[in-house]
């Protein structure tokens, strides 16, 4: 992989198309090898929640540029029509990268995340759920177990102990819930309701 991404990048170097092409690196969500005792994805779990995201665009983009801003996949598409020069429909979820791609952090920019997986039971047998994530704080919510757990993402980084039923995080259980259902709202996703909403 590396050494072909290097004939890439050195292809577009020669032939004088470097300052004119933006190369992006990313891949699929990651895949666990045993962490929590699964193997596969799709759990709301930072090793396959988290996906790489490198850009290069020569004179627009500084070499080396770190932004740990929140952004999702959803972001890709309005920031491919912005640097084409294309209008974003309105209707299209996500917002674009390209402030971010410039080291800059837009005024209201997103502090906290939806997930969401309901492919149950084929395939992958992962029990459905859903969940926000804060920089801190990530909630989720096994749906059709009526399960809960949040995790301290600064105390525990490994996700290794839910604290939901602590009482010390009371206050931060109540306040991501306020928050699940404004991103649920916001997103149009209703129709898990069927079950009860987050209680």
């Amino acid at each position: 992989m590396d050494d072909n991404v290097g004939r890439l990048l050195d292809f577009l170097e020669q032939s004088g198309l470097a300052q004119n092409t933006i190369v992006i690196y990313t891949s699929d969500q990651g895949f666990f090898l045993g962490d929590h005792n699964w193997f596969d994805k799709r759990f709301m779990y930072e090793e396959s929640l988290r996906m790489p995201f490198l850009v290069r665009y020569p004179g627009k983009i500084k070499p080396g540029t770190v932004n740990d801003a929140m952004a999702l996949n959803v972001d890709f598409a309005p920031t491919f029509l912005e640097y084409a020069g294309l209008p974003v429909p309105a209707d299209m979820q996500g917002r674009s990268l390209v402030p971010l791609l410039s080291g800059k952090k837009p005024k209201g920019w997103r502090t906290s995340m939806y997930y969401r997986y309901y492919h149950y039971p084929q395939d992958h047998r992962v029990q459905p759920h859903y969940g926000v994530r804060t920089e801190r704080y990530k909630l989720i919510y096994f749906n059709k177990i009526d399960e809960w757990e949040l995790f301290d993402l600064k105390k525990d980084p490994h996700e290794l102990k839910s604290v939901y039923a602590s009482l010390t995080y009371a206050g931060t259980v109540k306040k991501l819930k306020t928050e699940l259902v404004r991103q649920r709202q916001q997103l149009n996703d209703h129709d898990q309701f069927a079950d009860g909403p987050p209680k």
